[in-house]
């Protein structure tokens, strides 16, 4: 397995995004040479009316993107933390189906890690990841073309990819799986787009 360095963006409101950054975190953990960089991508900006303001820039709207600058700041602040936080946020939408958006759920989401939870969630609370947000955020799509979660960004290639799956007992696959889609992006430029017609899971 080669060493590579890219990076796949998320919003903690998707379930594919889920499956994907789960395949790359259970890669991460087993070994995988991987120098990844996890980019937060509101789904909620994405998809703003025209003429509303930014996500970040609505006080109205602050709650629904706080598990997402909550989870910013893990990154930000406890790094070697990161990883078990970003996928226990995952799991408190998805396997729980918690509102992420109340700060309990979110709270709830990160006990028994080595973190202060309280802190991390006033900070965010108080707009501390908004800038950090607004400009990953901002710089994937200016410089990629992003438009939803998860993208894999490998040099100046991006693509949206859909995983159906979720990562099981044997974790090669998960590492298999990301290696398959890091080859596609990094080897094969003619293929733009292939969408199975059936979904076979």
């Amino acid at each position: 397995m080669q060493e590579r360095s890219f990076s796949i963006t998320y919003d903690y409101l998707c379930p594919f995004a889920r499956n994907a950054n789960e395949h790359v975190v259970a890669a991460l953990k087993a070994g995988a040479p991987w120098d990844v960089h996890f980019i937060p991508f509101s789904l909620h900006q994405a998809h703003i009316d025209n003429g509303d303001p930014d996500i970040w820039d609505n006080p109205a709207r602050s709650n629904d993107i706080l598990a997402l600058e909550t989870g910013l700041l893990v990154r930000e602040k406890y790094p070697d933390q990161f990883t078990d936080a970003h996928i226990s946020l995952f799991a408190a939408r998805h396997d729980r189906g918690g509102d992420i958006t109340d700060e309990k759920v979110i709270h709830d989401a990160l006990i028994g890690l080595d973190i202060d939870t309280d802190g991390l969630i006033k900070a965010a609370k108080d707009g501390d990841g908004h800038e950090i947000l607004k400009k990953e955020h901002e710089d994937a799509v200016d410089n990629y073309a992003v438009f939803g979660v998860p993208t894999f960004i490998i040099g100046d290639v991006a693509a949206f990819t859909r995983i159906m799956t979720r990562p099981g007992k044997d974790v090669q696959v998960s590492i298999d799986t990301i290696e398959r889609v890091l080859n596609i992006l990094a080897n094969h430029p003619e293929l733009n787009e292939i969408k199975q017609t059936k979904v076979p899971f």
